[in-house]
């Protein structure tokens, strides 16, 4: 009788012992497992996020309507392109799109992280480069020419327009001679509408973007210091050549 007590209590205690055991073995799976689920459900979040950054200022374009006001989504992407490459920590984004006539308002300076459109008015071109729209651009010292691609702005300085904003051309070929030119932006009495009314253009400037001079001086201190300019045209030679517009917009 004392045998069979002492083999059930051995039988009992060996039992316990498995079930401790299986109860481990099983919290250690458990444990293992929960551990492997976080690692790609993060990364998927984090790649998610990347994504929509990603995107998020093309969509701008969508946000503001800016086909509404004339832009098209192609010049828009154009600029992002630029934009992303140059060093700036600026917001501001302005693009001047000399494929619309002059009698268009074809400016646009665009903050990207707040999403609005600050200002949307008349731009001139240079006297060489066409009549209600430009078609010829130029690099050159004394050509009366736009110069097309990217640009950073610099300081400000009164002239004989007034506040006036010293620019940068950053593409060689193609503008980087525009601040031995004297090519800056600024405000002009012939870059108004009565100027559009009676004359079916606006009046040119010797390849300056010149604004009207009731907005000159909010457009000149919204986008000084840094920001990226950007004059657009389709022009074949430029489009084929412009290092800024090698690769497509991805990111920042």
């Amino acid at each position: 009788m004392h045998i069979h007590k002492s083999r059930r209590r051995k039988l009992v205690g060996m039992m316990n012992v498995l079930v401790v055991m299986v109860a481990l073995v099983f919290i250690y799976f458990a444990s293992t497992g929960h551990k492997t689920i976080p690692g790609p459900t993060v990364k998927t979040v984090a790649v998610s996020s990347r994504k929509a950054k990603s995107i998020a200022h093309l969509d701008v374009y969508d946000q503001l309507n800016l086909s509404k006001v004339g832009l098209q989504k192609s010049v828009f992407e154009y600029a992002l392109r630029g934009w992303q490459k140059i060093d700036t920590a600026k917001s501001m984004l302005t693009i001047v799109d000399l494929s619309q006539p002059s009698s268009h308002k074809r400016l646009y300076v665009v903050d990207l992280f707040h999403k609005k459109l600050l200002f949307n008015t008349y731009v001139s071109h240079g006297r060489n480069s066409g009549d209600l729209v430009a078609n010829r651009f130029s690099n050159a010292q004394s050509s009366f020419q736009s110069s097309l691609g990217f640009y950073q702005t610099l300081n400000t300085y009164m002239g004989k327009h007034g506040l006036s904003l010293q620019l940068k051309g950053l593409e060689k070929g193609f503008n980087d001679n525009v601040y031995d030119r004297n090519i800056v932006l600024h405000g002009a009495d012939y870059v108004c509408e009565d100027i559009i009314r009676k004359t079916g253009r606006l009046g040119r400037s010797q390849g300056c973007p010149a604004v009207p001079y009731a907005e000159s001086k909010g457009i000149i201190q919204a986008v000084k210091g840094g920001s990226c300019l950007f004059v657009y045209s389709p022009n074949p030679d430029y489009l084929k050549q412009s290092a800024y517009l090698a690769n497509e917009y991805t990111s920042l």
